[in-house]
């Protein structure tokens, strides 16, 4: 008996941290940023003129990869070369006339992103010192290029960069683009400022050419979660991912509930796939006294986002008949949150649009339910997710 009221505790106390912990990252982002001005490692450098390989990839669907290329040529940057690998694409309607736009079509299907990065590199025209990666539904801002030289002259080899919502034309997309802005936010500015890593948004995130093939090594990929590999590889190794909110990609939001309902499922199964990464960086911290590779272990363990809300709302209402204290106790925690969440819009100047769907949320939580029992599918799915707008 006394086991299980331990574990009922223990249970509540794992679910209710998610919503503290955001206030507790702007905590401790404040009291850092009062002795720590600017972010750099001890390997910071002169600024250098990089050569990027900017990788465009793209599974199936070609329809946005012209003005992903055409934006791309618009940057206000000169050393780059543009590698568009289409993975079991219908290529003919694509023609570039740039010498700067490589297009390259796999003999194989390849099936999943990584494989594309890495045919990518098999096949670079000249050895270049930096990789960025771009989705083929991505639009990026003139200077994403110069932003990223910033963090890269300040000495990192990782870099994330801001993936802004490119449409906002339906309710999904603007609930999708909330969702963004929040983890960008916590997960990306206030994580790094910390003194920790941002995450890996599977876009917009560049590294040094030899850096991103290593960290690949030894990895067979397959189904969605790339960023998840690729980020526990780098912070195991004790360095950290720079984030950016000036080096900007423009991302294609989903507009309709099969889209959503799908991406969702891939992402679902990736979190239940890598999650474990984060009980090793904790075990890694505890071990190296790194606050870092800590820190960033607990990230890994969050559930996704409607997942402990709706645990929290689930334990308030049973709370509310067989212990009213703790269920003020919830009921702090998700006002706690709800202000976290506030904090991140009002910060990152939400268009209005997406304020005026919030009140969809309980729908966009419904379809993310659809979400989770579809997981169990969801590399059947395809990889691609395919944007009408």
């Amino acid at each position: 008996m006394f086991l299980l009221f331990y574990f009922w505790i223990l249970i509540q106390v794992v679910i209710g941290f998610n919503l503290v912990f955001p206030l507790g990252l702007l905590m401790l982002r404040t009291i850092r940023k009062l002795f720590i001005k600017v972010e750099k490692t001890d390997e910071a450098m002169q600024p250098v003129k990089r050569d990027y390989a900017i990788v465009v990839t793209a599974y199936l669907y070609t329809d946005f990869i012209s003005s992903a290329v055409e934006s791309l040529l618009q940057l206000n940057y000169s050393n780059y070369i543009i590698y568009v690998v289409a993975d079991n694409c219908d290529t003919t309607g694509l023609h570039f006339d740039s010498d700067k736009v490589v297009l390259l079509k796999p003999k194989y299907a390849l099936g999943a992103n990584v494989r594309s990065h890495l045919h990518a590199i098999d096949n670079f025209i000249r050895p270049h010192t930096h990789i960025t990666i771009i989705d083929c539904d991505n639009t990026t801002h003139p200077e994403y290029l110069n932003q990223l030289n910033v963090c890269f002259d300040n000495g990192f080899q990782a870099v994330q960069g801001l993936r802004a919502a490119k449409n906002l034309d339906t309710n999904y997309a603007c609930l999708d683009a909330a969702r963004d802005i929040y983890y960008h936010f916590y997960d990306g500015k206030i994580l790094f400022e910390s003194g920790s890593s941002a995450t890996l948004s599977g876009s917009g995130m560049a590294f040094k050419i030899d850096f991103y093939s290593e960290a690949f090594k030894t990895y067979r990929p397959g189904g969605a979660g790339f960023d998840k590999v690729l980020q526990f590889n780098i912070v195991k190794l004790k360095l950290r991912i720079a984030f950016n909110e000036h080096a900007i990609v423009y991302d294609a939001k989903t507009t309709h509930a099969e889209q959503l309902v799908n991406q969702r499922a891939r992402w679902i199964n990736s979190w239940f796939r890598f999650f474990k990464y984060g009980f090793t960086l904790i075990g890694r911290g505890v071990a190296n006294f790194s606050w870092k590779q800590f820190i960033f272990g607990v990230v890994l363990l969050r559930p996704p986002l409607f997942m402990f809300l709706l645990g929290s709302v689930l334990f308030f209402l049973i709370n509310c008949i067989v212990s009213p204290i703790i269920a003020g106790v919830w009921l702090l925690a998700m006002i706690c949150f709800v202000v976290s969440f506030g904090i991140s819009l009002v910060s990152s100047n939400t268009d209005k649009r997406v304020y005026a769907s919030l009140k969809n949320i309980p729908r966009f939580i419904f379809y993310q339910l659809v979400s989770l029992w579809n997981m169990r599918k969801a590399n059947k799915l395809s990889v691609a997710t395919k944007h009408t707008s």
